[in-house]
């Protein structure tokens, strides 16, 4: 089973630690809010923790899959706006994770992430 696989199942279980274990020691977090990635399985476990409880009746609906890259395709919702978006994963050779980039549309349901992130991790987002 990949890490994208295994980190979809964790996810749509409820199982966070199980999503969390598909996750290379020096995986790399872009986030579609701040510039700067995350880096290391400590540092991104935690904003992608937050990123569960934030996020609200979360299901992927696709997944597409070539190679090493995955697709992950979403909808949710942050504060009752609807939000679409992919998670855009990366394996390495052991199959864990290494680099996973987050899109999230709209605008209007972006900035709800954003904002409700923002509180939660108690700064606001660079």
């Amino acid at each position: 089973m990949s890490g994208a696989d295994r980190f979809k199942a964790g996810v749509e279980a409820g199982d966070v630690e199980a999503a969390l274990g598909a996750l290379s020691a020096d995986v790399v977090l872009h986030s579609p809010v701040t510039f700067q990635a995350f880096e290391g399985r400590d540092v991104v476990s935690h904003v992608l923790r937050t990123v569960f409880a934030v996020f609200e009746d979360f299901h992927y609906n696709d997944h597409l899959h070539e190679g090493a890259t995955s697709i992950l395709v979403f909808k949710a919702s942050v504060n009752g706006r609807e939000v679409d978006g992919i998670d855009l994963i990366r394996e390495n050779t052991e199959g864990l994770i290494v680099d996973l980039t987050v899109m999230v549309r709209p605008l209007s349901g972006l900035t709800a992430l954003a904002e409700e992130m923002g509180r939660r991790l108690g700064a606001p987002p660079a």
